[in-house]
């Protein structure tokens, strides 16, 4: 039985994973020059949490809503980090 043919990828965007801390995972696929605003909030809508809430990490720094896959030079099946922002805490009164 033939293979069914692959979708070629365009080369203008790219598949970017996003992990939560608890270990799920979704995948997006987004143009290069499309602001990651637009994943950022799909995940958050998907997932049933707030924007707001959550700070995105990819290689070791935050993402901005503003930035890019392409600012950041991202590549095809690149993975961001999803955390849950908090606030407070760390310290104890004596």
């Amino acid at each position: 039985m033939p293979q069914p043919a692959k979708r070629p990828l365009d080369q203008s965007t790219i598949e970017v994973k996003v992990k939560s801390q608890d270990g799920r995972q979704l995948y997006f696929r987004i143009n290069r020059s499309t602001p990651l605003q637009r994943l950022l909030v799909a995940y958050c809508q998907r997932i049933n949490l707030d924007y707001k809430t959550m700070q995105f990490v990819y290689n070791g720094n935050r993402v901005t809503a503003k930035q890019t896959p392409e600012q950041l030079g991202m590549e095809d099946g690149e993975e961001i980090d999803a955390l849950t922002h908090q606030m407070g805490g760390g310290c104890r009164a004596f």
